[in-house]
């Protein structure tokens, strides 16, 4: 039903040149920490306990997002997201490899059926970002990475399942497939009666705002369902001009624009930076939807935040904040039918 014949996370060779000016801009992406660092004006010396040279889960930064850090400042909010520090060499007990239980959730090839009523469809393991905190860094994407027979089989579950009313694409990003390729998906989709929304989790618009062009606006005006874009932005300096105009263009089409944040350790733990994103995401036109409290993947404990600390911190934001620009605090629980609210 998918015309796929390649590697999801590969790019077709017949891609317009509009396509192209984002798949260039992706692979110029920084990939080497001193790079990195040099682009900040930073050197390893600056960096408390030291950078990690080497990773198991390699660095990838696009240059857009570095030029929104703040010059000779160890401590930049965006840079920690994505470097790669000695930190995460450090073995936690309590921080697993698949912390959310997408495993056990697995039911085909590039199919998790964890909830009730929605699947999420594993598109690629490729992102335009490697965040230090994923929870899907050591997802065996390679098992997971369905050919055509498989997409066939994925959407001959969801067609057999008429409580199933929405499809997620995950991944990685599925806006790193170009758009031919969402195209395909969507295609193989349409012939099913009870789907009503395609909800699309991406980093993209925020990170890589060039991604959001006339074809691909085009495509999503153009399908069936309600479509809801879920952004990821942790912190308000990541909302530049060109990402608040990758976003206008979203909501100019009728997309529902959310946001999940997760908060992170020395990032967004404080009232003021909580308060300032979900200000600005709503001046942006995104509604604050979730606040992920961290996922204990293996390798980013220095990101946790404890949960007494983060209830303390929500309290304070409610005091300060109209109901409808506070995010839900949540935590995933493996197994869990839903994400298991934080409240007190």
């Amino acid at each position: 039903m998918i015309p796929l014949t390649v590697s999801l996370c590969q790019s077709d060779d017949n891609e317009s040149a509009e396509n192209s000016l984002w798949q260039r801009e992706l692979a110029c992406a920084i990939k080497d920490p001193l790079e990195l660092l040099a682009a900040v004006g930073l050197s390893a010396d600056d960096i408390p306990g030291g950078i990690s040279p080497q990773q198991t889960f390699p660095l990838r930064v696009p240059r857009n997002y570095v030029a929104r850090m703040r010059t000779g400042d160890p401590t930049d909010p965006l840079l920690l997201q994505v470097l790669p520090r000695q930190l995460e060499s450090a073995i936690q007990p309590d921080f697993l490899h698949d912390p959310v239980g997408d495993t056990a959730a697995t039911t085909l090839p590039g199919l998790l059926h964890k909830y009730h009523g929605r699947v999420l469809l594993i598109t690629t393991g490729t992102c335009p970002v490697h965040c230090r905190y994923c929870f899907r860094q050591h997802f065996p994407y390679t098992k997971n990475r369905p050919g055509d027979h498989q997409w066939t089989a994925v959407a001959e579950y969801i067609a057999a399942r008429p409580e199933i009313t929405e499809v997620i694409l995950s991944g990685g990003d599925p806006l790193s497939l170009s758009t031919k390729r969402l195209r395909g998906i969507s295609n193989a989709l349409r012939h099913i009666p009870h789907l009503r929304r395609l909800r699309v989790h991406t980093r993209m618009p925020i990170v890589l705002p060039e991604r959001i062009n006339d074809s691909f606006l085009r495509w999503l005006s153009g399908l069936p369902w309600q479509i809801v874009l879920v952004t990821h932005c942790n912190h308000a300096n990541e909302l530049g001009n060109d990402v608040q105009h990758a976003l206008n263009k979203l909501r100019h089409i009728g997309v529902t624009l959310l946001n999940q944040a997760v908060l992170l350790k020395d990032v967004n733990d404080s009232v003021n930076a909580q308060c300032r994103l979900n200000e600005s995401l709503f001046a942006s036109g995104v509604l604050p939807y979730y606040l992920h409290l961290l996922d204990r993947v293996q390798g980013a404990e220095h990101f946790d935040v404890p949960e007494t600390t983060a209830i303390s911190l929500m309290n304070e934001i409610r005091q300060r904040l109209p109901g409808f620009l506070v995010p839900q605090l949540v935590r995933e629980i493996a197994g869990e039918a839903h994400k298991t609210p934080i409240n007190h």
